[in-house]
């Protein structure tokens, strides 16, 4: 029984208590995902090798091609299977495609003339980076999915209580106050510009032999512009970016860049996981309260925040494994090492979580409720926070030591409405600035937080 994998005998938990929710990496990132991308490249160069204008190897009648094209597009579990059978003898995984394929190829009258032309002057590298890139490709598809439903329930939220006032908090003490959308705002904002470095990065692929070089592609056929063929595979034929410098692996460094993008996407989103926890323990939030779900097991009254700290802890899980994939990969000793080959397996897991946390981040945001009463009473109970205006007031018209005097009338202590009033009126400023700052409230200092919260929701960025 245990040596069947299942959601419960599982070692990963991506593969376990969260499989249902990675449904959508599982065929991209999988060792199957893997071999099918190989196929794909290897289909993708023999069939523009036939297009080359070699006289051993013609161009494929389209029949053959749509032959191919649909081994590709169809290949199943079972040919991943098939072709990990070959591993057991050649103990090498991309040697066992090729024979694989020339297992389908041979049985074709029109394909078996050209079996040697399957994995023509690849190394094995040819074949597994533009895999990765590939995998890379449709996995960062499926985070920046994630990543987009959160963000757009957080501009929503933002949106809706752009005007809501809030008392903020600098080192855990009263301060000037925001707006709970400016609040939400800001993270909206980070998150934006996280996910835009997200989506730029290029994914780069190379296809230039052992060493790359082109040594054996020229060794055949010495006449052929074999760098600007690779270009056209890599770049019409697979859609990524072309990578002209390698040793015989490519030097991962867009690898590099992405994953320290994603892994600082979840250092922005802890923040804002962090932070909205916090609010939800002073009870300007408040979460709906799910049918038949339990807080605790002993406390029968609790509503925990659940989903953030999934977030938090998933989010914290990526970026740690994002960032030795970032530090370890860019680093081969001299042409290569296979140290980057078990590391490469692991990045579906180092995305798994990250896409785990963002949906758990979106679970979380869906719960939310405003309390105003809560945000409003706090508000009705920290009159300190005026002591900033009226003291810049006051400075404006040159009253000597206007920062001092507030100090004393308000630091480390209660004050009041009527307390401030009575200050002002002692101060040498205007009557009609006297009578501005009376009519100023906590709720009503908030600056220009709510222009500037609508502004975010409405272009995401600063």
């Amino acid at each position: 029984m245990m040596n069947t994998l299942t959601p419960l005998t599982a070692i990963s938990p991506l593969d376990g208590r969260y499989a249902a929710k990675l449904d959508a990496l599982r065929p991209i990132t999988s060792e199957y995902g893997l071999i099918k991308r190989r196929v794909l490249v290897e289909i993708t160069w023999f069939i523009a090798l036939s297009d080359a204008g070699f006289a051993e190897f013609p161009p494929l009648p389209q029949e053959e091609r749509d032959w191919l094209h649909a081994l590709a597009a169809n290949f199943s579990v079972d040919d991943a299977a098939a072709i990990k059978e070959h591993e057991r003898t050649t103990n090498h995984d991309v040697k066992a495609v090729e024979y694989w394929l020339r297992e389908r190829f041979a049985a074709r009258p029109a394909l078996a003339p050209y079996l040697e032309f399957i994995h023509f002057a690849c190394t094995s590298e040819d074949i597994n980076n533009v895999c990765h890139a590939l995998q890379a490709r449709d996995a960062r598809t499926v985070l920046l999915e994630a990543m987009d439903a959160a963000l757009a329930r957080l501009r929503q939220l933002a949106g809706d209580w752009a005007a809501q006032p809030m008392l903020s908090r600098t080192h855990g003490q009263t301060a000037s106050p925001t707006t709970v959308g400016k609040e939400l705002a800001n993270m909206l904002v980070r998150l934006q510009a996280a996910r835009e470095a997200i989506a730029a990065v290029p994914l780069r692929a190379k296809m230039n032999g052992a060493v790359g070089n082109y040594n054996a592609h020229l060794a055949a056929y010495p006449g052929v512009d074999w760098e600007a063929f690779a270009r056209r595979v890599v770049e019409h034929g697979l859609g990524l970016t072309f990578q002209p410098f390698s040793i015989q692996i490519e030097p991962h460094d867009w690898m590099a860049q992405l994953f320290d993008a994603i892994a600082r996407s979840g250092t922005i989103a802890i923040d804002a996981a962090r932070d909205i926890w916090g609010y939800i323990s002073l009870g300007y939030f408040g979460q709906l309260v799910k049918a038949g779900e339990t807080g605790s097991s002993t406390m029968p009254h609790k509503v925990n925040p659940i989903d953030f700290e999934n977030a938090e802890g998933n989010f914290g899980i990526a970026g740690a494994l994002l960032r030795h994939l970032s530090e370890k990969l860019p680093i081969s000793r001299w042409q290569r090492d296979l140290t980057d080959s078990t590391v490469l397996r692991n990045v579906g897991v180092a995305i798994g979580h990250s896409v785990l946390a963002w949906r758990s981040l979106l679970v979380g945001l869906n719960k939310l409720q405003l309390h105003a009463e809560k945000l409003n009473a706090d508000l009705d109970d920290a009159w300190e926070v005026l002591a900033e205006p009226i003291q810049t007031v006051m400075r404006r018209y040159g009253v000597p030591d206007a920062y001092g005097k507030l100090k004393a009338a308000t630091r480390g202590q209660a004050v009041t409405r009527e307390a401030l009033h009575a200050l002002i009126d002692a101060q040498p400023i205007p009557d009609e600035e006297k009578a501005r700052l009376r009519a100023l409230t906590p709720a009503a200092y908030t600056g220009c937080a709510e222009a500037l919260a609508r502004r975010a929701t409405e272009t995401g960025k600063a």
